[in-house]
């Protein structure tokens, strides 16, 4: 009976094995990314080190490296040269202390580094006009946690690998302001899937979306590339299997795009420059 069970075991966890890393781009390995976790004054997720633990599994499932920290000395150019891309996790507020970090972040993206924006992201650095556009948006308001439905309108696209067409979780449905129009959405709150308790606001906050509002995209902005998901609130979220599959996909998204750092493109010196077009 055990010389049965034994090689259905081994069956069953190239299984999973292969899903962990099911539609990962190549460039995915060997990469090293550093996952910032700083938040400014106001609301702090309580789901960042469970972020963080989910992040450092994917890593090493995939092969990549992550360095975390939430001491804003290390955005230096110096120091970001060491990074295919950056991950924010559920940062929020004012993440930086001084001007000077806030250009070297800048110039790492005009270089053409990568960022991944996770969750409440969207509310980060909120008085930044370069920042918000590179983000997308900025946060104004989000539903009560409830379960909700969600729509993938780009299956095609590679971070949208194995995420459900159609998908029913617990999580915060996000509004923001200031939409940056280069903005390319991916995945959509259902907004008539929300609860009706709070209809005037999510009305009030829609603003000209009708059924369907942006909660997960990509861009290339200013050198770099950028993915952004507005899910991910609870702790629990980070060990879910499709969630954890959707926040790798984007990972391995931006990895993709990296084509190494050229600080001859990086034209900033101080955060407010207008963009390269302008």
């Amino acid at each position: 009976m055990i010389r049965r069970i034994l090689p259905l075991c081994i069956f069953f966890f190239l299984i999973v094995t292969d899903a962990a890393t099911a539609g990962v781009d190549g460039k995915l390995k060997g990469s090293r990314a550093l996952v910032y976790t700083k938040n400014g004054k106001g609301y702090v997720h309580d789901n960042i080190a469970s972020a963080v633990v989910s992040i450092r599994e994917l890593a090493a499932a995939n092969g990549f490296t992550v360095d975390v920290s939430d001491d804003p000395s290390v955005f230096t150019d110096a120091n970001l040269k060491k990074y295919q891309f950056l991950i924010f996790t559920s940062t929020n507020n004012d993440v930086f202390d001084t001007d000077e970090q806030r250009v070297a972040f800048r110039r790492y993206m005009e270089a053409g580094g990568g960022f991944v924006g996770v969750h409440s992201v969207t509310g980060t650095e909120r008085n930044w006009t370069w920042f918000k556009q590179m983000i997308g948006e900025t946060f104004s308001w989000h539903a009560k946690y409830q379960k909700f439905r969600l729509k993938n309108i780009d299956p095609s696209h590679p971070s949208m690998k194995n995420v459900p067409a159609v998908w029913d979780r617990e999580d915060e449905c996000y509004f923001g302001k200031e939409l940056y129009p280069g903005m390319k959405v991916l995945m959509v709150h259902v907004l008539s899937s929300l609860q009706k308790d709070q209809a005037d606001l999510v009305q009030k906050n829609q603003g000209s979306f009708v059924n369907y509002y942006p909660a997960v995209w990509y861009q290339h902005f200013e050198g770099g590339n950028v993915w952004i998901t507005t899910l991910g609130h609870s702790k629990e979220s980070y060990q879910d299997p499709v969630y954890k599959n959707h926040l790798l996909q984007g990972i391995s998204y931006i990895a993709s795009q990296f084509k190494g750092l050229d600080y001859s493109k990086a034209r900033a010196q101080s955060k407010d420059d207008p963009l390269s077009n302008e």
